[in-house]
C-alpha cells in the first residue's frame, strides 16, 4: 500500500511564518522598524454585554488609548469537557477583535490558559481543576489540555494578527507564573504550544516587580512586562538591571481595584492614578491600564480569594474604580488620564443616560425548601462528606438531606468542613448558617427529623495556591458528637432553571408573618419611552440571586459594598420587565431602580510590592 507522505515538487516553497509586526532594541519598543508606544486598556469582552461592545471600545479610544487588551477565560467557551468549546454570541472572541480594528485598536490576548482576573477558578474548567492533574505545570497530562484548548481557540486569534491585517499585535505567555510556582519549563512548554498553533506576533510574559517573581516567570528571548500599582521608577530600575535591551512595558497598570463581599469599596485618587500613569509613559514606557472599563461579573462567574485563611467572595460589580465606570460613566479620572495620554481627538462618546428611578412592588413566591425540591436534580446516595466535584456539580448550590433522630432536648449540630456557605433547614425550618465551619443550635422532639443543608460556592478561588479547592459539605455533620451518615445529594444549578416552571407553586399571602422567609419572589416594571441602562437595588433583601428578563444578573448581599446591580439596557424591553429573586436569607420589600450606582462607602487602596 503506498505511504500517504507526499514529498513536494522541487520548485514547491512553504512561506514563511510572517515577521511580527513589534519588537525592540536599546530600550525602545518598533513597530516595523520604527519607535512605537503600547497605551492600552483592559477590556474583558466577557463582562460586557456583546451589544455594548462597540461602545466600551470607542470610549477606550476616547480615553487616548490605541490598544484594547483582554483574558480569555477557557472555563466561559468550554465548561463542559465533552463539549466542543463555544465561540459563539457572547462568545465570539473574533468578532469583539474585528469591532476593535474598527474602531481604531490594536489588540493585546491574553489566552492564559490561567488567568485570575478575579474570574472563578482563574478561568481554568472545574473539570480540568478536579481531575488531579498538576496545574500550572509541565505534566504533559495539563499540556495536553492546554494543546487542546488551544488548538480550539487559537485559529481565531491567529486570523487576526496584526501581520496578516488583523489588530492583534502581541499575546502573553500564561499569566503572573512568577507569582505562583516554580517549574522552569512550564512557561517555556506555554509559549512552545502557542508557536506550534500559529502565534507569530511578540510574546510576552507577565509578572510582578520583584526578583522572585521574575526568576520563576520570565523566559529568555521574550519581552518581560511587569505587573504593578505603583513605584514605576523601582520597576524601571530593575527590569533594565535584568533586562538590559527590553522597553518598559507594565502589563496591568492597577489604577483601582476590586472588591470583596464585606469589605469597603476600594477606589484609588484620580491624581494618585494619574500621576502613576505618568511615571510609567515617560521614557517611552508602554503601559495597559487595568481595568480601563471593568465591566459586570454577569452571573456566576465572579471568583474568589483566600485572605488570611479566610474565603473572601468576589462582587457582581468589578467597576474597578476604572476611568470608563461599569455603567460606561466617563470619570474624572477618564479625564485626567486622558490628559496625561496627550490624546487630542475630540471625545465621541456622551455621558450615559439612564432610566428614571421607580419603585416597583414585589409578589412573594414559594418558599426556599419548595424551590429546591423543584429545582434540585440527581439526587444521589452519598457518604457523610461529597464535594461538588464528586456530584458532577460546577458552580451554583448542592443541597444534601439526611432523615436522623434528634433526642428531646437542646443540641448542637456541628458542622466541621463547609465549602464555602450552608444555610441549614430542620424539618423545612431556617435554623441558621455556616461558613466554613460552626455549630447551630436546635430543638429536638424525640422523632426523626429532616436536615436540609444548602451549600452555595459562592465563587472559585483565583489567585494562589488555593486554585481548583473542592467546593460542598466536605467534612461530616455531628449531632453533637454523633456522625450523621446517611445522605442524599442533589445539584442545584441556577443557570438552567426553568423559572416559569418555579413559580408554579401557590403564591402566599404577602401579609403572613413568614413572608420574609426565604425563597422565591417577583417583580414586573414597565418602559414606556428610551429603553436604557439602569441600577437595581435591593433594600431589605439579604443575599441571593437576582434575574432579569430570564438573563442571571448575578448575586447580590446586604453585607455590601455593593448596594446596586448595574442593569445593561441590551437586557430590557419597551413595555413589561420581569425580575425574579431567590432569596437565600430574608425577603425584603419593594425593589428600586435607580439612577446612579451605589458600590458602598469608599476605601482608598493602592497595591504596593
Amino acid at each position: 500500500m503506498p505511504s500517504a507522505l507526499v514529498t513536494p515538487a522541487s520548485d514547491a516553497t512553504v512561506p514563511a511564518p510572517a515577521a511580527p509586526t513589534l519588537s525592540w532594541a536599546g530600550n525602545r519598543l518598533l513597530r516595523e522598524g520604527t519607535r512605537t508606544r503600547i497605551l492600552a486598556g483592559s477590556l474583558h469582552y466577557f463582562r460586557v454585554h456583546p451589544d455594548q461592545w462597540r461602545d466600551r471600545l470607542q470610549r477606550l479610544r476616547d480615553l487616548g488609548l490605541n490598544t484594547v487588551d483582554t483574558y480569555v477565560p477557557w472555563n466561559f467557551h468550554q465548561p463542559r469537557p465533552d463539549d466542543a468549546p463555544d465561540f459563539t454570541g457572547w462568545r465570539d472572541i473574533a468578532a469583539f477583535l474585528r469591532i476593535a480594528a474598527e474602531v481604531g485598536l490594536d489588540a493585546i490576548v491574553r489566552p492564559g490558559p490561567y488567568i485570575c482576573a478575579e474570574w472563578t477558578n482563574g478561568g481554568l474548567p472545574t473539570w480540568l481543576t478536579a481531575s488531579g492533574i498538576p496545574l500550572r505545570t509541565a505534566d504533559p497530562r495539563f499540556l495536553d489540555a492546554v494543546d487542546a484548548w488551544f488548538a480550539a481557540l487559537l485559529p481565531r486569534i491567529t486570523d487576526l494578527q496584526a501581520n496578516v491585517g488583523g489588530p492583534v499585535i502581541a499575546v502573553q505567555v500564561e499569566n503572573e507564573f512568577g507569582s505562583y510556582g516554580d517549574d522552569p519549563s512550564y512557561v517555556a512548554e506555554v509559549a512552545r504550544l502557542l508557536r506550534a498553533h500559529g502565534v507569530t506576533e511578540m510574546l510576552y510574559t507577565a509578572d510582578g516587580p520583584t526578583d522572585l517573581m521574575l526568576d520563576a516567570g520570565m523566559l529568555p528571548d521574550t519581552l518581560a512586562a511587569l505587573t504593578l500599582g505603583s513605584q514605576p521608577g523601582a520597576a524601571r530600575e530593575l527590569i533594565r538591571r535584568r533586562r538590559p535591551d527590553e522597553p518598559f512595558f507594565v502589563a496591568e497598570f492597577w489604577n483601582g481595584w476590586f472588591d470583596h463581599w464585606g469589605t469597603a469599596h476600594h477606589v484609588r485618587g484620580t491624581a494618585s492614578a494619574a500621576g502613576t500613569l505618568a511615571g510609567i509613559i515617560e521614557d517611552g514606557g508602554s503601559v495597559s491600564i487595568y481595568m480601563a472599563h471593568g465591566g459586570t461579573n454577569f452571573g456566576l462567574w465572579s471568583g474568589a480569594n483566600r485572605v488570611d485563611g479566610t474565603l473572601m467572595a468576589t462582587t457582581t460589580s468589578y467597576d474597578s474604580d476604572a476611568p470608563i465606570a461599569e455603567d460606561g460613566t466617563l470619570t474624572p479620572k477618564f479625564f485626567a488620564m486622558r490628559e496625561v495620554l496627550g490624546a487630542t481627538e475630540p471625545v465621541r462618546s456622551a455621558q450615559p443616560e439612564f432610566l428614571a428611578p421607580q419603585r416597583i412592588d414585589v409578589a412573594r413566591g414559594a418558599d426556599l425548601p419548595a424551590i429546591l425540591d423543584a429545582a434540585a436534580t440527581g439526587p444521589r446516595r452519598v457518604a457523610a462528606t461529597s464535594s461538588f466535584e464528586e456530584l458532577g456539580a460546577d458552580d451554583g448550590f448542592v443541597r444534601y438531606t439526611a432523615d436522623t433522630l434528634l433526642p428531646d432536648r437542646e443540641l448542637r449540630l456541628v458542622f466541621e468542613r463547609i465549602a464555602d456557605r450552608a444555610f441549614v433547614f430542620v424539618d423545612g425550618e431556617p435554623v441558621g448558617e455556616i461558613e466554613e465551619r460552626g455549630e447551630i443550635v436546635v430543638r429536638g422532639h424525640g422523632a426523626r427529623a429532616r436536615i436540609v443543608v444548602l451549600v452555595e460556592n459562592r465563587g472559585r478561588v483565583n489567585y494562589g495556591s488555593s486554585i481548583g479547592e473542592r467546593k460542598g459539605m466536605l467534612g461530616p455533620v455531628l449531632v453533637d458528637r454523633r456522625i450523621v451518615q446517611r445522605w442524599e445529594a442533589s445539584a442545584v444549578d441556577p443557570t438552567t432553571f426553568d423559572l416559569e416552571a418555579l413559580r408554579a407553586p401557590a403564591q402566599p399571602d404577602t401579609a403572613r408573618p413568614d413572608a420574609q422567609r426565604p425563597g422565591l419572589a417577583t417583580a414586573s416594571f414597565d418602559i414606556t419611552g428610551a429603553v436604557r441602562d439602569t441600577h437595581l437595588a435591593l433594600p431589605g433583601w439579604g443575599t441571593g440571586l437576582v434575574w432579569v428578563n430570564g438573563f442571571l444578573l448575578g448575586r447580590y448581599a446586604e453585607v455590601g459594598p455593593q448596594q446596586t446591580l448595574y442593569v445593561p439596557a441590551p437586557l430590557l424591553r419597551a413595555g413589561s420587565n420581569e425580575i425574579v429573586l431567590l432569596e437565600l436569607r430574608r425577603r425584603g420589600g419593594a425593589l428600586e431602580l435607580r439612577a446612579t450606582a451605589e458600590l458602598g462607602p469608599e476605601e482608598e487602596y493602592v497595591e504596593e510590592f
